[in-house]
């Protein structure tokens, strides 16, 4: 009975350093747009250094997990869900990684004067925080409901960076002088797609731990 309980306060603490992860995801991801309409580089630097520590907390959820697969043996569910972990925490780390592309792309753009406000690069990261943060949940509650939410939600991402990326094409053969900085744009666009295919699979990974079945929410 002993056993259990610490069993399951560390699978607790494996969802608390996930849950971590996340905001921090979410938090680079809002300061990278953010300093992307002002063009903050300073801004942008500083989102860029506090990646360290994205990378560390992964690795803590590693060695906690492969710790209880080595001394617990768990199977069946429990086994799942530190797998699940363990995919988690990779996607959240690749989520990171893109919010930093965001954030180099403003510094590849200092000195410079946006060529058009930003409306739908924001509305998109916004998405995609809630995406982020509705992912984690849907670990933690074994929600299978609000894991296939993930997939509604990335195709209304989708739907905004085909229109993004239509708007800066048009406006490139209008005014090739600012191509440059229209592609640059369109990176940022790409970036947050992506971040938002890597919160659907964790919505599939949520549902291969509920259901044991492996969905494709991509599609």
């Amino acid at each position: 009975m002993i056993k259990r309980r610490e069993f399951d306060l560390a699978l607790e603490e494996l969802s608390k350093l996930l849950e971590e992860m996340g905001a921090r995801v979410e938090r680079a991801l809002s300061e990278s747009i953010e300093s992307l309409k002002n063009t903050d580089v300073e801004r942008a630097k500083r989102i860029i250094s506090e990646d360290a520590e994205l990378n560390r907390i992964e690795e803590k959820i590693i060695d906690l997990g492969s710790k209880l697969i080595l001394t617990q043996q768990p199977v069946a569910k429990d086994l799942r869900r530190i797998l699940v972990a363990f995919r988690i925490s990779n996607d959240l780390e690749r989520m990171g990684d893109l919010s930093i592309d965001v954030a180099k792309v403003v510094l590849r753009m200092e000195g410079q004067t946006l060529i058009k406000p930003l409306i739908d690069l924001p509305r998109m990261a916004e998405t995609v925080q809630i995406m982020i943060k509705e992912s984690i949940q849907a670990y933690i509650k074994e929600d299978v409901n609000l894991a296939y939410k993930m997939a509604k939600d990335d195709d209304l991402v989708d739907q905004l960076y085909s229109q993004i990326f239509r708007e800066l094409l048009t406006y490139v053969v209008e005014n090739p002088q600012n191509a440059s900085q229209a592609m640059l744009l369109t990176f940022v666009g790409r970036y947050i797609e992506r971040i938002a295919d890597h919160a659907t699979n964790i919505g599939e990974a949520v549902v291969y731990l509920v259901t044991n079945q492996r969905p494709d929410l991509n599609n």
